[in-house]
């Protein structure tokens, strides 16, 4: 059988997440996240917020998130501004448009957006004649780590942070993978970060070791009131919500969240040096688990018969950018056998 690196969720979940499913699946809990784990699980959030007044709601996956909070911060004629590799743009089949909601995307070369883009795509609203027949531009969002596996500084973070204040956008982030980026090499950006500078962000779980479930910390008091009733509208309130607590009380109670993050960015470390040193290069260079070399058809079909990897595009030359991915699974074995196949193959060349 291949060796699968093409995402960081084809295995189930974390053990210790599997255990405390197992040791809590007996007991008697109100349903719709109300529970007694869920309320630990927020109290743990709330800590990494630095005390600042934040709800923290539980649902299922990154898409149904993602329109859910969208919908709920915007008004009938407004969109939501994206880099356009965003994932909301690219990756969600029109789920935020199916809200009747508009993505404005900003080409980006890295995945990222800059407070300068958002600042322009502003203007350019407010300065055209015809401003009331075009969709009004109401919040920002972003993801950190990018698509591509790039990674939002604090600088960065604040620059967009304060144009949207200035103009009365939401900044909404995007946080899926979010611990690999937290515990990324020269990341200096936390959670009291985000939880300062972004009306609302989620911390991911099902690409950081659960079985499912996002975290979704909001700080704006407009987006507070009446959240559940759109959670609910939505799909997204699960009726057995103790599923969802109980997971991040595991990530949170000893740090697990943290050690899965760097387990897999360990990992992802040693693929990246592998193809250095044999002379590949990178389409976006990730600090993060997402890695992606520059591979020629014929290399990629040699990898292709021992691992599977994600196509991410071909350069304007005919060689792929291709995706490896790492998670709390990937076992150094594994990489280690990738690492041998590279160097193999650059060896014939």
């Amino acid at each position: 059988m291949p060796i699968r690196f093409e995402s960081d969720y084809v295995e189930g979940a974390h053990p210790k997440i599997l255990q405390k499913l197992v040791d809590t699946n007996f007991e008697q809990c109100a349903g719709y996240s109300t529970d007694e784990h869920s309320a630990r699980a927020r109290e743990y959030i709330k800590a990494l917020c630095g005390g600042r007044d934040v709800d923290v709601h539980f649902l299922v996956g990154g898409t149904q998130t993602n329109l859910t909070v969208i919908c709920a911060a915007l008004r009938p004629h407004q969109g939501v501004i994206s880099a356009d590799t965003g994932h909301i743009n690219c990756h969600e089949t029109g789920a935020i448009e199916a809200t009747g909601h508009k993505v404005l995307p900003i080409p980006s070369t890295d995945g990222k957006i800059y407070a300068p883009d958002v600042r322009r795509m502003v203007e350019n609203h407010l300065n055209d004649p015809d401003f009331e027949h075009i969709v009004q531009p109401g919040m920002v969002y972003i993801s950190n780590p990018t698509e591509n596996g790039t990674v939002y500084s604090k600088a960065e973070l604040t620059a967009i942070s304060a144009v949207c204040r200035e103009y009365g956008l939401f900044l909404f982030a995007d946080g899926a993978r979010l611990g690999y980026a937290l515990r990324a090499r020269d990341n200096d950006v936390t959670i009291a970060d985000l939880a300062e500078l972004c009306d609302c962000f989620y911390i991911g779980g099902t690409k950081m070791g659960a079985l499912f479930g996002e975290a979704v910390v909001i700080s704006a008091p407009v987006l507070k009131k009446d959240f559940r009733y759109i959670i609910k509208q939505r799909g997204g309130m699960l009726a057995k919500g103790r599923l969802l607590g109980v997971q991040f009380e595991a990530f949170f109670e000893d740090n697990l969240y943290y050690e899965i993050a760097d387990h897999a960015l360990k990992l992802a470390m040693m693929i990246k040096d592998v193809f250095a040193r044999t002379g590949h290069g990178f389409y976006y260079d990730s600090p993060t688990n997402q890695q992606f070399p520059i591979l020629t058809e014929a290399e990629a079909e040699e990898l292709g018969r021992d691992f599977v990897f994600c196509p991410w595009g071909r350069l304007e030359d005919g060689r792929l950018c291709v995706r490896f991915c790492t998670s709390w699974a990937t076992s150094e074995e594994n990489v280690q056998k990738l690492v041998k196949a590279v160097e193999v193959m650059a060896q014939k060349q």
